[in-house]
């Protein structure tokens, strides 16, 4: 892990809390170490010049304060592994139904510049590359992180082989949103019910619709009541809902889901670091009832 920059508000300490949680919960995971990203898979999606002032480490300044934290060389090379991690959770998930990166979920981040704490973004880098290679030939990305995945959007505007769904609070970051193919705007303060019955309207029609080979799944906890930084409120028994929906309604048509892990921001950062793990596990779980 990269060590906490000198400059900069983002909590990098809640990663590997994460991972500390799930190897603490009991349950059987298997954990994988992702090569790093080349440069060229990074820059066939993003400004091949930004690219190499990330490698470089030599990001200017108003480009750190979209980011938010300083890029460093060791951020840099964070940044390259987990866009990789993205990748291969794609790749373990064709062959197991699920998988997760543990961090990444890069919403924000632009053509020539990164923003909202993100660098690269592995979500348009990974849908990208997976296509070239074959490993799929439609991907539905489905982001449920509090902010619209604003980035993810701009990237993959001109694809018709790449769909993008981002239900958002409405009011949160960005202020001014990007088109995803398909955008709800969430009022402040909605809860278990009302957020689960409006997913539910939305995107099982839309998965029929789009007919995916693949799912990449956005899966920030930020919409949960006790996020610093988000304007909704659900609980910890919602965002299990949430997430065993998206992962139950994918796997049901034989689709294969890879999670990345978003949003989530506290004074606690055990208490975020904990409902990112539930939130991996209960996809697991819900992975688990389709495999023979």
């Amino acid at each position: 892990m990269a060590p906490r920059p000198e400059r900069g508000t983002f909590r990098f300490d809640k990663y590997y809390l994460v991972m500390e949680a799930l190897r603490g919960s009991g349950a059987p995971i298997t954990e994988y170490a992702p090569d790093p990203m080349p440069r060229e898979w990074l820059a066939a999606v993003h400004d091949p010049d930004y690219v190499d002032e990330v490698f470089a480490a030599r990001v200017p300044r108003e480009k750190e304060r979209r980011i938010g934290f300083p890029v460093t060389p060791q951020i840099a090379s964070r940044v390259r592994h987990t866009n990789g991690g993205t990748y291969l959770a794609a790749l373990l998930a064709k062959q197991h139904g699920y998988a997760a990166n543990s961090a990444a979920g890069s919403h924000h981040a632009l053509y020539d510049t990164g923003a909202g704490y993100c660098v690269f973004n592995d979500l348009a880098v990974a849908s990208n590359r997976l296509i070239d290679e074959g490993h799929a030939s439609r991907i539905l990305i489905v982001d449920l992180d509090v902010h619209q995945g604003d980035g993810t959007a701009s990237l993959t505007a001109t694809r018709s082989d790449i769909k993008t769904f981002s239900m958002h609070s409405e009011k949160n970051f960005p202020v001014r949103k990007a088109r995803s193919d398909h955008d709800i705007g969430l009022p402040d303060g909605i809860g278990d019910d009302d957020y689960l019955e409006t997913l539910e309207r939305a995107l099982l029609p839309l998965i029929e619709d789009i007919a995916p080979d693949l799912m990449l799944y956005q899966a920030g906890v930020d919409p949960h009541v006790d996020d610093k930084l988000g304007r909704l409120a659900l609980s910890d028994a919602g965002i299990a809902a949430r997430d065993r929906m998206v992962v139950g309604a994918a796997r049901c048509r034989g689709i294969p889901v890879a999670s990345a892990l978003g949003g989530g921001y506290g004074n606690d950062q055990h208490a975020v670091a904990q409902r990112h793990a539930a939130s991996m596990l209960a996809m697991a779980d819900e992975n688990a009832r389709f495999r023979p």
